[in-house]
């Protein structure tokens, strides 16, 4: 073998980690983008790109397809998918085990009271309703303001702020108030949700509504779409030939709406009312409005225009109001997904006069999808195992079973309360009758897992000691966290919903948990990607591109 001399061999040695470590860790964007534009879609099943491709227009979700990068098999990986806990992961690239947001909601462990995932009592709602253009506003019951205290994580927005002296601007926009304070992480200049009609906020932000803010509700824009109706955006055979017929008798009928579209929008009322907002809450032009919203938020706070990086995520909510209410295979949602295809069309044009789309980078994606409604599978084939989950039949299998292995209770007493798909005992009646958790917790699992429609049960000790096994165990453990979940977590099997209409979301199976991924523009590599992939992948991408450390505890990896 060639003598090869001592420096030498530390050079090459030196070169070799070097490419290594280059391979390793990307290195960011030589330019990085003026904008970063996260887009959301709520209730954005994985197979609706495929499914609407055809019908969407050039310089929507096409340019993002034809421009950009598109992960075909994209997932999340925890169990609970909800809204709320899905906003959570998207910027932060952790799951509910670490940022706490294990639901829309839960019931606290101590007062058996419900905490929902934006409740701040230390601070206070702005913008709410005031009477304008003749009409008065219903009242709206607030327990408390809105922030993010209750999320634990940080996102790769905030870390980059931190990382640029707070110069950067991030600011979320949504229909609910739980999808634009989430996205924002800790660190947001602002968040803005929509309240009959009106973009609002709270004191965590601001003091009181920007002035431009306040215009902008003052215009009543969403009074504009009194006695409007919403048409098709195609002819009756697009939608037929893809959803069939579009009148169905498992589909939302009230507030004057019926079954079928065309729908006008005033409630089933003669003047602007309560009715009128609820009605206005299930249709497409809620999102115009928002679209409206997210103009006037480039304009007035110069996203992207200012010499540094600038935030603006936008989650597009009514998307999934009207799929609960109408199914993933109706006209209405099909409908109301091409017409999101086209403000986002017109949302990128935007960018491009104001900022340039190739200054920025944008990555659109969903927060969870869900699965078909079960009298639709039932029309199919009726012997499908396909229904609704029966909670008064889960809470009698879990008592009938505590009172045989450790006695009956005195009337009015209950051994646990029922909190969506997790069960929570009552500490009082444990320690009165001297059971241990971890004896209780075993007894209701094995009950529940009696039941026909149940497919998994996890206890709180299994959970807590990352025991969990089979199918559902890792996914299950990502949607725990010990301070806020409860004793038993069971899972349904497919195609049986807990909710009494429509459909619903909730478990780790696919229609739930595959979304879409795409990203555009800077630091952006394009093509069509299939490998699995998780949403938590999300961060540390972005923080690649942008040239900063992902957040402490992220658990997916970079994409480019």
């Amino acid at each position: 073998m060639p003598f090869v001399s001592p420096s030498r061999l530390l050079w090459c040695v030196a070169l070799a980690l070097c490419d290594r470590l280059a391979s390793a860790a990307p290195l960011p964007a030589a330019e990085p983008p003026k904008l970063v534009v996260v887009l959301v879609v709520d209730q954005f099943r994985g197979d609706f790109i495929a499914r609407y491709r055809e019908h969407f227009v050039p310089g929507g979700i096409r340019l993002l397809l034809d421009g950009g990068a598109h992960f075909t098999d994209c997932h999340y990986r925890h169990s609970v998918t909800k809204t709320a806990a899905g906003h959570a992961v998207i910027l932060s690239g952790v799951h509910a085990d670490v940022h706490g947001i294990i639901a829309n909601d839960w019931l606290d462990r101590a007062t058996l009271k419900k905490v929902n995932s934006i409740d701040d009592d230390t601070v206070e709602l702005i913008g709410l309703g005031a009477p304008r253009g003749g009409a008065k506003l219903p009242t709206t019951k607030v327990a408390s303001g809105g922030s993010p205290r209750n999320f634990l994580a940080t996102t790769v927005s905030d870390e980059f702020k931190l990382a640029h002296a707070g110069r950067p601007k991030i600011i979320t926009i949504s229909s609910k108030d739980r999808s634009a304070i989430l996205l924002g992480g800790k660190l947001a200049d602002a968040a803005y949700w929509m309240d009959k009609g009106r973009m609002i906020s709270s004191t965590h932000y601001h003091k009181q509504l920007p002035e431009w803010v306040q215009a902008f509700n003052d215009a009543g824009r969403v009074e504009s779409f009194f006695g409007k109706t919403w048409e098709r955006l195609l002819p009756l055979a697009a939608y037929e030939a893809l959803h069939g017929p579009d009148d169905l008798p498992w589909e939302y009928a009230d507030l004057g709406l019926g079954r079928t579209l065309p729908k006008r929008i005033d409630g089933g009322a003669a003047t602007i009312g309560a009715k009128f907002y609820s009605a206005f809450e299930l249709s497409p032009f809620k999102s115009e409005v928002l679209m409206d919203f997210a103009r006037a938020v480039l304009e007035n706070e110069n996203l992207g225009r200012r010499g540094v990086t600038d935030f603006l995520c936008v989650s597009f909510s009514v998307n999934d109001s009207i799929g609960h209410d109408y199914g993933p295979d109706s006209h209405e949602v099909m409908d109301i997904m091409l017409r999101t295809d086209r403000m986002l069309a017109d949302l990128f044009k935007v960018i491009e006069a104001r900022v340039g789309l190739k200054n920025c980078t944008i990555l659109l994606t969903g927060d969870h999808g869900a699965p078909p409604v079960p009298e639709r599978l039932k029309a199919f084939s009726p012997g499908i195992d396909a229904g609704r989950v029966d909670h008064k039949r889960v809470l009698a299998t879990g008592e009938a079973a505590l009172t045989q292995a450790f006695g009956a209770l005195p009337e009015g007493r209950r051994w646990f309360v029922t909190d969506s798909t997790a069960l929570i005992f009552s500490v009082d009646v444990l320690k009165e009758r001297n059971v241990a958790p971890a004896a209780a917790e075993s007894v209701l699992r094995d009950s529940l897992l009696t039941i026909p429609f149940v497919a998994a049960a996890f206890t709180r000790t299994e959970l807590a000691a990352h025991r969990t096994t089979g199918e559902f165990g890792a996914a299950a453990q990502l949607s725990f966290h010990p301070l806020r979940s409860g004793d038993v977590l069971y899972i349904p099997k497919p195609y049986w919903l807990d909710r009494p209409t429509g459909t619903n979301h909730g478990t780790p199976y696919g229609y739930d948990t595959h979304v879409p991924l795409l990203w555009y523009g800077v630091g952006v590599k394009p093509g069509v990607r299939t490998e699995r992939i998780g949403v938590d992948d999300i961060a540390p991408t972005l923080a690649t591109i942008l040239g900063v450390l992902a957040a402490p505890r992220a658990q997916g990896r970079s994409l480019f």
